[in-house]
């Protein structure tokens, strides 16, 4: 690749995926990626592999939607969902996804117990948004817990998605180099 982007899977194996755009589980209701992998800017996964640390002591781990994304993918992303409270415009500044400096994630147990959110992952509406307390306590719970552990390690948020985290550090040109699958 153009920029080095390093396989979160070769730094610890502490995390769980489900890489939606490997599969037709998502929002645009097809396969994006011809595999399931997590690439990403060294020091985002470093970062990123310091608050599974965190998690983990506290008795959960991160579980994987989305890392590194081609900017042909967010092209056909945004043909599909024009709305960049949702899908980033690749015609713009593109997405932080497309720098390897952003990931989509959620929390689980260490036994593989999902924690509720209050809507899920790619859920295009209020019950996403971060400014929504319209939630159970043990959502709003959730999110807090999940938002203060990212946020301590250098990761922010966005208002209209709880699974979307940007590492403070996110320069570097939109990349459109293929996953690396095997």
């Amino acid at each position: 690749m153009a920029q080095e982007l390093v396989d979160l899977r070769s730094l610890s194996n502490k995390f769980t995926y489900e890489v939606r755009y490997a599969t037709p589980n998502n929002f645009m209701k097809e396969t994006l990626y011809p595999c399931s992998a997590c690439l990403l800017q060294p020091e985002v996964a470093e970062a990123l592999n310091d608050v599974n640390e965190y998690f983990c002591e506290k008795g959960y781990r991160i579980k994987i939607y989305d890392c590194y994304r081609p900017l042909d993918i967010q092209k056909k992303m945004w043909a599909k969902v024009p709305d960049a409270r949702y899908v980033a415009n690749p015609y713009g500044k593109g997405s932080i996804h497309n720098r390897g400096a952003a990931v989509d994630i959620t929390l689980e147990t260490l036994d593989g117990k999902h924690l509720d959110m209050g809507s899920d992952y790619d859920f295009f509406g209020k019950e996403a948004h971060m400014d929504n307390f319209n939630h159970t306590e043990e959502v709003l719970a959730n999110r807090k817990l999940f938002h203060d552990g990212m946020k301590k390690f250098g990761f922010n948020s966005i208002r209209t998605e709880w699974w979307h985290f940007s590492y403070k550090k996110n320069s570097g040109p939109a990349l459109n180099q293929p996953l690396p699958c095997k």
